[in-house]
């Protein structure tokens, strides 16, 4: 069995009172992909004391496996909890454990704080949840926190902030592990917005802000099946019966951005998708995606990713084998940041 192809492992801790969602999400994604015709993951869901254990909500929830299930795993991820000032020692001692096997780690909301009190946190860029980030500052300053992001990946370790954070997460790691193609699809069938720009650690890049509207949603979906066309704003407008002018100010509302800078960003993914999926000469590969020439295609990705055509095909190609790196991708002191606007930082959960 190739690297590419090889189940990879995730153990998702259990800390006590546990936010369900927050244990919801590596399962629900991770348990949606797959590769080469089996399964991606194997999700384990573990606890310091397997039976039943208490969620934010009031509920108990039956854990049947310990934290023994961390030695096992390639990815350890701390779910967000209620007890997120006071961690337990046993969940720590297997994050310190995890770490110095060289195991990625990472946590989802508050799940932050028990990292930083196992000290995995000090020197590198991290996140959490917006409202508590004074707290987890003041508590453990020698973490460089980061402001406004969605999720922060420095080398092996990666948080995210509230809720929908998780998600972006997990789709991340998702496309470190197995490419863009595969993440979206998981996107896709997990009902979620598309797979947000990332790359690999030294690069920092914007994402598209959450959609806040569907009226146009139908005319994106359209304009997905026709990326290869020279769409502009007429186009657009004519599918969804409005003027140009309406369809500016609405589609700006609902998305965040303007549509031809939506249509952009599609078109880029595209390319990365079939970048890592195709042996598509340059030239052809940019009509294909609607970028015109092989010249625009390596500016934009370039932008992008850091990367030219070439290199990205060469790093993330599903057909040679070859891949994103590791849980360990990047190593310490780079990070990655993916950035927020304040109406989705403000929006999201607190735990």
């Amino acid at each position: 069995m190739t690297t590419a192809s090889r189940v990879r492992r995730v153990a998702v801790i259990a800390a006590p009172p546990v936010s369900m969602f927050n244990l919801a999400i590596p399962e629900m994604l991770f348990g949606k992909v797959e590769v080469d015709g089996g399964p991606g993951y194997e999700t384990v869901i573990c606890a310091p004391d397997p039976g039943p254990v208490t969620t934010t909500g009031g509920l108990d929830l039956t854990v049947p496996r310990g934290l023994d299930a961390v030695a096992g795993a390639d990815t350890v991820i701390l779910a967000g909890s209620g007890s997120y000032t006071d961690p337990d020692p046993r969940i720590l001692d297997a994050l310190r454990a995890a770490a110095g096997a060289g195991k990625r780690i990472a946590s989802i909301c508050t799940g932050a704080f028990a990292l930083a009190e196992a000290g995995l946190l000090d020197g590198r860029a991290a996140t959490t949840y917006w409202a508590y980030r004074p707290l987890l500052a003041a508590r453990h300053p020698a973490v460089d926190l980061q402001d406004d992001v969605l999720y922060v990946q420095d080398g092996p370790v990666l948080t995210s902030s509230g809720y929908a954070a998780g998600i972006d997460l997990c789709l991340h790691v998702i496309r470190t592990d197995h490419g863009a193609a595969v993440a979206n699809t998981v996107a896709r069938l997990a009902l979620v917005a598309p797979v947000r720009p990332g790359g690999q650690a030294q690069f920092t890049q914007t994402p598209l802000p959450p959609e806040r509207g569907v009226s146009f949603a139908d005319t994106r979906a359209w304009a997905m099946e026709h990326l290869d066309e020279p769409l502009g704003l007429t186009d657009l407008a004519r599918h969804a019966g409005v003027s140009v002018r309406t369809l500016s100010r609405r589609f700006h509302a609902e998305t965040g951005v303007s549509p031809l800078q939506w249509l952009l960003h599609q078109r880029v993914e595209r390319a990365k998708e079939l970048l890592e999926t195709t042996t598509l000469p340059m030239d052809a590969l940019a009509r294909a995606c609607g970028l015109g020439t092989a010249d625009s295609l390596r500016g934009h990705l370039l932008r992008r990713t850091g990367l030219t055509p070439s290199a990205y095909r060469a790093t993330f190609s599903r057909l040679t084998g070859s891949g994103a790196g590791g849980p360990g991708s990047g190593g310490p002191g780079t990070a990655l940041l993916v950035r927020a606007s304040r109406s989705f930082t403000a929006g999201g959960a607190s735990t």
